[in-house]
């Protein structure tokens, strides 16, 4: 009976044994994983999962996250700064989902690796249709050619646009020559993706109304190339009277600092009529701007614009996070609302109150 009850002691302790040695290795390769150097390993042999895991430290919000996506971004920057940044935007429904599946289908025949990511602070709300890109881009999902990316979403545009923007420079480190940048196309985020892009391009809708709205918005003094999409079937006609309002209207903006004169195209991503062509529009700008040296210095121009973001958000964070503007915050706002101290005089006790 002892002998029996030894034997069973000892087989229940092996299954327990093994239970804890499977932990113990567990844990072992989880932080392995999450070492920057094995993230920066994986990111230069081109392996997506560690560019995926390295992109989610990045956005992460976990203050012990943040020191570690910078060293892993610092490691990453001698190994960036040699892709093509193209930005694309365009109202929700004007088929940019379409158009980046069959731009990005083209780079890959032509040998080229694709990074799709994107900016849409909205899609936490469901606003945005980013977040669906993913499962509609079903040829560029199966290409191991191409890695696409849906943004954190979040409330703050400016920090989801640095995260981005730092994504970029990840990408980058693993070997991808084109990295696309998708905004939902309303609001400010079309802003933000034009100060990180080389080329930025501008989907419109032929017959949909808001020609003249886009020239009002400014959005047109943003753009490289303006492209008129949907131009098949019945649409054709309402294109091309499209694409010649756009370029009536273009002659009323001054040449730009690259000395490029942004063109107006029509296409039909759904057929993939016209693609190639704004392929060979933006090598052309490309062109253009490395020999007059606009493409360089634009991009030293959008470091230094990203440097001064990142302060600012940073300055806005720690604010808001000061214990004691937490605690007074609410009083403020209360005693403005009621007309017993101006919004001046309640800044300025609430930026005092942040010094201490």
């Amino acid at each position: 009976m002892s002998k029996d009850i030894n034997q069973n002691t000892n087989s229940s302790k092996t299954p327990l044994s093994t239970s804890r040695q499977a932990i113990d290795r567990f844990k072992k390769l989880q932080q392995k994983e999450v070492s920057t150097d094995h993230l920066l390993q994986g990111i230069l042999a081109k392996d997506t999962t560690a560019l995926s895991r390295g992109i989610t430290l990045i956005e992460s919000t976990q203050q012990n996250h943040a020191q570690k996506a910078q060293q892993l971004i610092e490691k990453c920057l001698p190994h960036a700064n040699n892709s093509i940044r193209i930005g694309i935007t365009g109202v929700p429904g004007v088929g940019k989902s379409t158009f980046i599946e069959a731009l990005g289908s083209l780079l890959i025949k032509k040998e080229k690796r694709v990074a799709i990511l994107a900016v849409d602070p909205s899609s936490a709300i469901s606003h945005g249709s980013i977040l669906g890109d993913k499962t509609r881009m079903e040829s560029l999902v199966r290409s191991p050619q191409a890695f696409i990316r849906p943004s954190s979403s979040g409330s703050s545009l400016g920090g989801v646009a640095q995260k981005t923007r730092e994504s970029i420079i990840l990408c980058e480190a693993a070997g991808y020559d084109i990295i696309i940048i998708e905004t939902v196309g309303v609001g400010q985020s079309e802003t933000a993706v034009h100060s990180m892009v080389d080329f930025f391009l501008l989907l419109k809708l032929a017959g949909a109304g808001d020609e003249l709205q886009g020239i009002k918005r400014g959005i047109i003094e943003m753009a490289d190339a303006i492209v008129i999409n949907k131009a098949d079937g019945d649409n054709i006609k309402r294109a091309r009277q499209a694409k010649n309002q756009f370029r009536k209207a273009l002659h009323l903006y001054p040449l730009s600092q690259s000395s490029w004169s942004p063109e107006v195209m029509t296409c039909s991503a759904l057929e993939d009529d016209g693609i190639e062509e704004v392929w060979e529009l933006v090598l052309k700008y490309l062109d253009i701007t490395a020999k007059n040296g606009f493409f360089e210095d634009n991009r030293i121009q959008q470091n230094k614009f990203w440097l001064l973001q990142t302060i600012e958000e940073q300055l806005k964070s720690n604010f808001y996070s000061h214990p004691k503007v937490r605690a007074a915050l609410d009083s403020q706002i209360d005693a403005v609302q009621q007309h017993k101290i101006t919004p001046f005089a309640a800044a300025r006790y609430l930026l005092e109150l942040s010094k201490q």
